[in-house]
């Protein structure tokens, strides 16, 4: 009996994933949703019945999709099934949601690699070499612009500063890779945790946001980065990109610290929830004002256990 519904589960929820894939391919409007919707099909059947039964599902998910739609379904379909099933085989194991978030980032993350290597390999795409041709298209665009409507030489040196930062955004490829990962596996498992509640009458949910804490690991990873960075390396090293991205994730991971802390001090002083909300708001904004103070926020809550010696003050 078990096994006959655990066969008819995952038939359903693939049929329900050949339809969400065909909606995202063929209807723009759900292009936005993208693979966090595509993946919940995975993470409720692989949460019910774990990770082995969830790469047969995963399996004859990759043969309809090559059916009923296009060669583009194989790269949707890797990323939503591997980060998918991550999240919902650490949900059968019950573990924390963060434990679940961190293992399902990790699963869109190899899911992301497996897509890169497959438009490389596979489809003859070189992402680098697509990205350099959309940036030399946009400068040549912009230094048009300018000899049309001849431009001061100041404009001419901000369009040099734009170049440097469109590279150098380039070679952020891989922390925006993780950033994405983490956005993804977020999305995927919140909705998910919504419609199990529904489903299975459960209550999974985050825990406050304001009780976010990140490893000290982390700090220390961004510090020692942060020391190598002052080394004079050639911006064609391998060492200056594996740098370069490891402090871009830390400080976003650091700045989510900071945010984290807001919270837990707007709710220990009664402020209006509206406060921290509004700072969030802000510092999206106008990063340049606020994202600097987030950051040292962040790093003194991390580093001197501030959420733990306030409460304790205050208790």
């Amino acid at each position: 009996m078990n096994q006959s519904r655990k066969i008819t589960d995952g038939a359903l929820l693939t049929a329900v994933y050949v339809v969400l894939l065909l909606l995202v391919i063929f209807i723009p409007f759900f292009i936005s949703f993208g693979v966090f919707i595509l993946s919940i099909p995975f993470i409720i059947y692989a949460a019910k019945y774990n990770w082995k039964p969830s790469l047969i599902m995963f399996s004859v998910a990759i043969l309809l999709s090559f059916v009923f739609a296009t060669i583009v379904s194989l790269p949707l379909t890797l990323l939503a099934g591997i980060g998918g099933i991550a999240i919902g085989s650490t949900m059968s194991m019950n573990l924390s949601a963060y434990e679940v978030w961190a293992r399902g980032t990790l699963g869109f993350i190899v899911g992301f690699v497996l897509v890169v290597l497959i438009l490389q390999f596979v489809l003859n795409i070189n992402i680098y070499a697509e990205m350099d041709i959309i940036i030399e298209e946009s400068i040549n665009m912009m230094k048009t612009i300018i000899d049309q409507f001849d431009f001061s030489a100041e404009v001419e040196n901000q369009i040099v500063m734009f170049e440097e930062q469109m590279y150098t955004f380039k070679d952020l490829l891989p922390s925006s890779i993780a950033l994405v990962s983490i956005l993804f596996a977020f999305l995927s498992q919140w909705i998910s945790y919504k419609i199990i509640n529904k489903m299975e009458n459960r209550n999974l949910s985050f825990p406050p946001f304001k009780n976010f804490n990140l490893p000290v690991a982390v700090l220390w990873i961004y510090f020692f980065a942060l020391i190598l960075s002052f080394i004079d390396l050639n911006h064609d090293d391998g060492l200056y990109l594996v740098i370069l991205n490891i402090i871009a994730l830390t400080i976003v991971l650091i700045a989510i610290q900071g945010f984290s802390f807001v919270f837990f001090y707007a709710d220990l002083k009664n402020l209006h929830k509206a406060i921290p909300i509004m700072v969030v708001v802000l510092t999206l904004l106008l990063p340049f004002l606020f994202l600097f103070i987030i950051r040292i926020i962040g790093i003194i809550d991390l580093g001197f256990s501030l959420k733990s010696r306030l409460a304790n003050e205050d208790s």
